[in-house]
């Protein structure tokens, strides 16, 4: 038990040193405004070197995210059928799939799937 807390510690105590030195090297001294603007051809930009972003895009892209995931969590009830009674393995299911249904409702009814503003 000694061993554990000893390395435990000793382990803790490395990673720490190893976190304050690279927050005290990544650090930079100055910050140059000329450095930080982008480059063209020596003069100042005459635009934002930014595009402008389209949240909606963002929307559908977190949406998808959001169900994709979910759909990853619907592959290991798969393996789940063989273990399970049928019973259980279909109301887990059911009631799996009816939350994104409902989900998916929700999102359309507030209008994020539409991509016209």
């Amino acid at each position: 038990m000694f061993i554990m807390v000893t390395s435990a510690s000793l382990i803790i105590t490395i990673s720490s040193i190893m976190m304050m030195i690279s927050s005290i090297l990544s650090k930079k001294t100055f910050i140059d405004r000329e450095k930080s603007s982008p480059f063209e051809c020596g003069f100042d930009p005459k635009s934002s070197p930014r595009l402008p972003f389209s949240l909606q895009f963002f929307l559908i892209a977190l949406i998808f995210l959001i169900f994709d995931v979910e759909i990853a969590l619907l592959i290991p009830l798969i393996s789940i059928l063989k273990m399970s009674k049928i019973f259980f393995f279909w109301n887990i299911s059911f009631f799996f799939i009816i939350i994104l249904i409902l989900g998916l409702y929700h999102e359309w009814n507030q209008g994020a799937l539409e991509w016209a503003i």
